[in-house]
C-alpha cells in the first residue's frame, strides 16, 4: 500500500502591503510588515517536519508585480529549501500572479514546476502515481469556466486537479474562473487543491474538495488563524488531511454587546472577557484586535464623549491578557434609550442637522479629514474610510458630541 503525504497552499500574496494597520509600536507594525514572508518560512520548516512527497501551490504567490526583485529572491530562497530536500512543487498563477501582471522573474529552483496559463497541463509523479492537472491565468481577468477544459483523469493514478476559483461567487472576493463542485466532479479526480478564497474551507468530500485559505490574514477584514493543509493518502485514496496554521500576525475583531452593562467598568470588564477568547490560542504571535461595541445603552453618550479613553482603558485590558495583543481600533455601534428633550430654549436638534447639512461646513470637514489622512502611518487608508467612517458618519458623531456636552 503507498502511503504519501503532500501539502497544498495558496494565497501567499508575497509583497502586500498590511491594510487598517495603525498602532502605536513602530516594533509591531514592522512584524506585521514581515508577516507574509514569516508565514511561507514556517510553512516550508512544516513541509519539511512532514516529510511530503509534493507541495502544490494553488495561485498568488505574490500579491502583484513586483516593485524589485527582492520578493522574487524570497521565493527562491523558501523553495529552494524543498528542492534541496528532493521535495518538488507545482505552482499555479492567480489573479494577482497573471502572467500579465508579474512580468519580471528570477530563475527558480527545476524542481518548481508552473502550470501553463494558454491551456490545462498534466505534471505525472510515476513513482507516486499521482497526476496533477491545471492551468494558470494568463491574465488577472478570468471569467471562464476553465474546469470544462481540464483533461480526463490519468488511469491508475491519483488525480489531484488545481484551480485558481471563486467557484460561483464569495461575498469577499471578486468571481474568477467561475464553476461549481459539481463541475469539479464531473471531472473524476481525486483531490481539487483550491485557492483564491481566503477563509479555510472544505467545499465537498467526495472528492475533497478544499480551499486552504491564505497564509497571513491582512486586514481586519481576514481575521483568525490562517495557514494550509497537508494532505494524507493512502492507497490512492484521501486518508486525512491536517490543517498547519503558520500566520505570524493574527486580526481578530471583538463584538461585544454591552446592554445589559449597568456602567462602563463593567462594559470594561466584559470586552476583557471577550478579548481573553480571542487570545486564547494566539501563541507567540501579534494580535492587531478591532473591538465593536453593539447594543442599546444608556452609556452611549459617555463612551462616545470619552473615547479616546475608552480606547486606551482597552489597549490597557489588551495588555493584562498578552503583551502582543495591540488595539487596532474601537467601532461604536450603539444606540441610546428614549430620554426627555432638553430645553435650550430654542430647538438645538435642528440648528444642529442645518449646520451638518450646510455645503461650506461638509467641505471644511472633508478637507479636515483629508489632512488628517496624509498623515496617517502608510497603508491605514488603504482599504476603508481614512479614520474608519465615512464623512457623514463622522459629521453625525460629531454633531452627537456637541448635543451630549450641552446637556452636561
Amino acid at each position: 500500500m503507498t502511503t504519501f503525504r503532500f501539502l497544498h497552499a495558496a494565497d501567499l500574496h508575497l509583497g502586500s502591503p498590511f491594510r487598517g494597520l495603525a498602532v502605536r509600536d513602530e516594533a509591531v507594525a514592522a512584524r506585521f510588515a514581515q508577516a507574509t514572508r514569516t508565514a511561507l518560512t514556517r510553512l516550508i520548516d512544516e513541509a519539511l517536519a512532514a516529510e511530503v512527497a509534493f507541495a502544490v501551490i494553488a495561485g498568488d504567490v505574490y500579491d502583484g508585480a513586483w516593485k524589485d526583485n527582492s520578493v522574487g529572491l524570497f521565493f527562491n530562497r523558501e523553495i529552494s529549501r524543498l528542492a534541496r530536500a528532493g521535495i518538488p512543487s507545482y505552482v499555479l498563477r492567480g489573479n494577482h500572479d497573471a502572467d500579465s501582471v508579474v512580468t519580471q522573474t528570477i530563475a527558480l529552483p527545476e524542481a518548481v514546476h508552473a502550470f501553463e496559463t494558454r491551456k490545462a497541463s498534466t505534471f505525472v509523479l510515476p513513482d507516486l502515481a499521482v497526476a496533477l492537472h491545471g492551468q494558470g491565468f494568463a491574465s488577472r481577468a478570468a471569467e471562464e469556466n476553465l474546469v470544462r477544459a481540464y483533461p480526463a483523469p490519468v488511469a491508475g493514478h491519483f488525480n489531484i486537479g488545481v484551480l485558481h476559483t471563486s467557484l460561483t461567487g464569495h461575498a469577499a472576493h471578486a468571481t474568477y474562473a467561475p464553476c461549481t463542485v459539481e463541475d469539479l466532479r464531473s471531472r473524476g479526480y481525486d483531490y481539487w487543491a483550491l485557492g483564491h478564497v481566503h477563509d479555510f474551507a472544505v467545499m465537498a468530500e467526495d472528492p475533497m474538495v478544499v480551499f486552504p485559505g491564505n497564509l497571513q490574514g491582512r486586514s481586519v477584514r481576514e481575521t483568525g488563524a490562517k495557514g494550509a493543509v497537508i494532505v494524507t493518502v493512502e492507497d490512492g485514496r484521501v486518508a486525512g488531511f491536517e490543517r498547519v496554521i503558520v500566520d505570524d500576525a493574527r486580526w481578530a475583531l471583538a463584538q461585544v454587546d454591552i446592554s445589559d452593562c449597568a456602567d462602563l467598568p463593567a462594559a470594561l470588564r466584559l470586552v476583557e472577557e471577550r478579548i481573553a477568547e480571542e487570545a486564547a490560542d494566539l501563541g507567540d504571535r501579534t494580535m492587531a484586535l478591532r473591538v465593536r461595541l453593539t447594543g442599546r445603552t444608556g452609556l452611549r453618550s459617555a463612551i462616545l464623549a470619552a473615547k479616546g479613553q475608552v480606547s486606551d482603558d482597552i489597549q490597557a485590558a489588551a495588555h493584562r491578557i498578552n503583551a502582543d495583543v495591540w488595539l487596532e481600533q474601537v467601532k461604536l455601534d450603539l444606540t441610546a434609550p428614549e430620554t426627555a428633550p432638553v430645553d435650550f430654549g430654542f430647538d438645538l436638534a435642528a440648528a444642529l442637522r442645518d449646520l451638518s447639512a450646510d455645503p461650506e461646513m461638509r467641505a471644511r470637514a472633508e478637507a479636515i479629514i483629508g489632512e488628517i489622512a496624509t498623515r496617517l502611518p502608510s497603508g491605514r487608508a488603504a482599504d476603508e474610510a481614512p479614520l474608519g467612517e465615512d464623512t457623514d458618519a463622522l459629521i453625525a458623531e460629531a454633531v452627537e458630541l456637541v448635543a451630549v456636552r450641552a446637556r452636561g
